[in-house]
């Protein structure tokens, strides 16, 4: 019987544990989703809603979350769709694409300024100044 308990036990903590994971790995695609459409919205892309079922049918059966060309009257166009979080599609031309490739490579930039900072930041704080923090030091 304690076999059993301590199973159960083992079995509810690892299932929270996977939820737990899920869940925030969830979170951080929704917001590379959200940054994405910011960037292509700041491009020139043009976002379109799926307000009907059809719509919506048509965006789920696209690429996800990816941005692919496609050709229109001899045009090219990039197209994102998103049947998950916004449930939309953005197209945008060849300019507004030129446009998105600038405007990642800026944030890719201005993340890695960023995160070169922070790293000169807590370099600087001198933590052994400060002396020990609690019974873990």
């Amino acid at each position: 019987m304690k076999k059993r308990i301590a199973w159960l036990t083992s079995a509810v903590i690892v299932a929270i544990l996977g939820i737990a994971l899920a869940a925030g790995c969830a979170a951080i695609q929704k917001s590379d989703t959200l940054d994405m459409e910011r960037t292509l919205s700041a491009a020139g892309f043009q976002m379109k809603l799926a307000d009907t079922p059809e719509k919506l049918a048509h965006v789920t059966s696209m690429t996800q979350r990816k941005l692919v060309p496609h050709q229109k009257d001899g045009d090219i166009r990039y197209v994102y769709a998103d049947a998950t979080y916004c449930k939309c599609v953005y197209v945008g031309t060849e300019k507004a694409y030129q446009r998105y490739q600038k405007l990642a490579i800026q944030r890719q930039i201005a993340d890695e300024q960023r995160q070169a900072a922070e790293m000169n930041q807590d370099a600087a704080m001198n933590w052994d100044t400060w002396g020990p923090w609690g019974p873990w030091w």
